[in-house]
């Protein structure tokens, strides 16, 4: 397993399909995954820090899991079959629940765990970036500045 950093997400033009970028913490390799306006808009709020007036489902889970004494301990992208990616919440003790790749990410970046991705799949979907093109990432961290949950709207193509 390989430790995975959140970039940010962004719509997919002409599809209007957000995807949540991810990036290898030691080396040079980008994951994008396709996910659900919602769950756009879930990772957005958290990294732009917007708290909204009710807690939104992944708030809730957080929630849930700190009153109830069982800490969330990594989130891990396990695998990609017939283009749909996989992934497992890790607790203490063994459990392991799955998991859509986005409800992960968004529960993992309110609980401030690590996200990790196993080797299989970022061989098959990573995406190098060697350090010469780091400005296009650049730009697209600097897009990513510019966006608002709202640019993701209410629709969207499946989660």
């Amino acid at each position: 397993m390989f430790e995975l950093s959140v970039v940010g997400v962004r719509v997919e033009l002409p599809s209007n399909q957000p995807i949540v970028l991810l990036r290898e913490v030691a080396g040079e390799r980008y994951l994008p995954i396709w996910i659900g306006a919602v769950e756009a808009t879930a990772i957005a709020f958290e990294q732009q820090g917007v708290r909204p007036a009710r807690p939104m489902t992944h708030d809730l889970l957080r929630d849930v899991l700190t009153a109830l004494d069982r800490p969330l301990q990594a989130v891990n992208i396990t695998e990609l079959r017939e283009s749909v990616f996989y992934a497992e919440l890790v607790f203490p003790g063994g459990v392991r629940v799955s998991a859509r790749p986005s409800d992960a990410i968004a529960l993992a970046m309110r609980t401030g765990v690590t996200i990790y991705g196993a080797e299989q799949v970022l061989d098959e979907a990573g995406i190098a970036v060697p350090d010469e093109q780091e400005d296009e990432v650049e730009r697209f961290r600097e897009f990513l500045d510019q966006i608002s949950p709202e640019d993701f709207g209410a629709s969207g193509g499946p989660p």
